[in-house]
């Protein structure tokens, strides 16, 4: 038998929705971050970006543990002597709750040009009006371990 090799014309792109309420930070960001890059699907290729589209519904209501709530923290840098700023969870989930699930995300992703192209994919949105209504997006569910 050959090896099968995906081409850039094989892949077959879906949409997929996912409702970020009460599933664990990190639990969701593997999720989505294996569907950007196409894990789940038998066409896979580490060396092509054949994931899917990925929209996360309510960001807003993403479940952390109690400490990561006042211990995590947002670290960024301007560039400038001086310049780096500390933010808290709580503090970044008052001012963008989106950017949490985006960073939590892309740390999945590996370093590479194909994570710059597979980020691109994912849509973060509050609440459960999103505006992706006309590609009829899936509804993908996290599997939780205590749930039945």
């Amino acid at each position: 038998m050959r090896t099968y090799t995906a081409k850039p014309t094989d892949i077959r792109r879906k949409w997929y929705i996912v409702d970020a309420e009460n599933v664990p930070l990190g639990r969701l960001s593997v999720a989505v971050a294996n569907l950007l890059r196409g894990k789940l699907k038998p066409m896979y290729s580490p060396n092509l970006d054949c994931g899917d589209y990925v929209i996360v519904v309510n960001a807003e209501k993403v479940s952390v543990s109690a400490n990561k709530v006042t211990d995590k923290k947002y670290y960024h840098h301007s560039g400038y002597p001086g310049g780096l700023s500390v933010s808290t969870y709580r503090e970044v989930m008052e001012r963008q709750p989106t950017r949490i699930v985006e960073q939590a995300v892309k740390g999945m992703l590996p370093s590479n040009k194909l994570a710059s192209q597979q980020i691109k994919k994912l849509k973060v949105v509050l609440g459960e009006q999103h505006q992706w209504q006309a590609q009829k997006p899936e509804k993908y569910i996290i599997k939780q371990i205590n749930q039945i």
